[in-house]
Parts: C-alpha cells; structure tokens; sequence
C-alpha cells in the first residue's frame, strides 16, 4: 500500500468542501469551537466505523441488491435537503439560539451513512488502495485509521475558519446571510449525487 499516496488522498478529500466541512464550518460560527467539538470528532469517528463496515462486507450487499443503495442515496439527498433548510432559516440572535444546539456526536456520526459525499469516499478509498488478498481486515484498518489521523486536522481546520468569521459576522444580519449562503452551497453539493440517482432511476 502506497501510504503517501493514501494520505494525499485523504487530505485531498476530507479537506475540499462537502457536507461534513460545511456544516462543521457552519457550526463553529454559530456554536464556536468547544460546542462543536462533538460534532468533529462524531464525524472522524462515524466516518471510520464506515469505512470498517463497508470495507468488510456491506459492499457484497450492495451488489446483491442494488437497490439498497439507491434507497440509501434517496434517504441521503432528503435529510441533506432538510439539513440545508435548517441552516438557512436557523435563528442566529442569542434569545431566539439559547435553545439550539449543535450536532452531538453520535448524531454526527449516525450522518454519515446518509452522506453521499462519505459513500462516495469511502467506496473509492477501498477500491483504490485495497487488493484482494488474505490481509483485508489490515487493509481497512489502514485505511480507517489514516482517515481518523490525517482527516482529523482537515475538519479542526474548517471549524477554526468559522471560529475566525465568527469574530468577523458579529451583526445577525450577516450571520442569517452567511448560513444562507452554507445552505446554497451545502444544496450545491448535491448536484452529482442527485443526477447519479435521476440517471439510475430513469436509465
């Protein structure tokens, strides 16, 4: 296993914009850094139980029954859609927000499996840097475990940079436009998966 390579790649894809980082950066600006601690570290530590399950096994299901991942893309697309219609109409002025609260762990880590962007990842980290061989329980491990390290960094990066634009948006109006903005983006996002999905269904 080419361990350079697996990291460029885990840095090249934890790092970019996705649901994961948008909503973390979302976070830290409405929540700040030690609210949103759980939803980092839920997202690292959901993310490497997925590439275990999948690695070892969930992925001989999908080829059985193709349709349980299409069904799994659908549950995906929604609950990112609700996610999105959440953030743009979230109250952001400190009577309206005393009762919101972040993504918990095990809420940020039960997301990723209704996470297109994590599928997709995962699936790729497996078949890129995996052989069928007698070592694929280790090679899993690797590859979860690079994720857990370098893809952590990735995520408190995000999270600083809406700590930073937090001191930055320090007027509501500003906060209310900059998670309307996250919304555009976080939708955005979506575009691939959701033509995936329309071609699967109508092909």
């Amino acid at each position: 296993m080419e361990f350079i390579a697996l990291i460029l790649f885990v840095f090249s894809t934890s790092g970019t914009p996705g649901p994961n980082n948008i909503m973390i950066l979302t976070s830290g600006v409405n929540h700040g850094i030690r609210d949103s601690l759980p939803h980092v570290f839920g997202v690292n530590t959901g993310f490497l139980v997925m590439i275990i399950c999948v690695g070892l096994g969930i992925m001989s299901l999908f080829q059985q029954w193709p349709l349980l991942h299409q069904l799994i893309q659908i549950l995906g697309i929604g609950y990112l859609l609700y996610l999105a219609f959440k953030i743009a109409t979230m109250p952001v002025n400190n009577e309206l927000n005393s009762d919101k609260k972040p993504f918990s762990f095990l809420q940020a880590a039960a997301f990723q499996w209704v996470n297109p962007k994590a599928w997709i990842i995962c699936v790729s980290a497996i078949v890129a840097f995996s052989t069928p061989n007698n070592n694929v329980i280790e090679q899993v491990l690797i590859i979860s475990g690079f994720y857990f390290v370098f893809g952590l960094p990735c995520s408190f990066a995000w999270l600083m940079v809406g700590k930073w634009l937090q001191n930055i948006l320090t007027h509501e109006v500003y906060v209310k436009r900059f998670n309307r903005i996250m919304a555009i983006i976080l939708l955005t996002s979506l575009y691939p998966m959701l033509s995936e999905t329309i071609t699967a269904f109508t092909a």
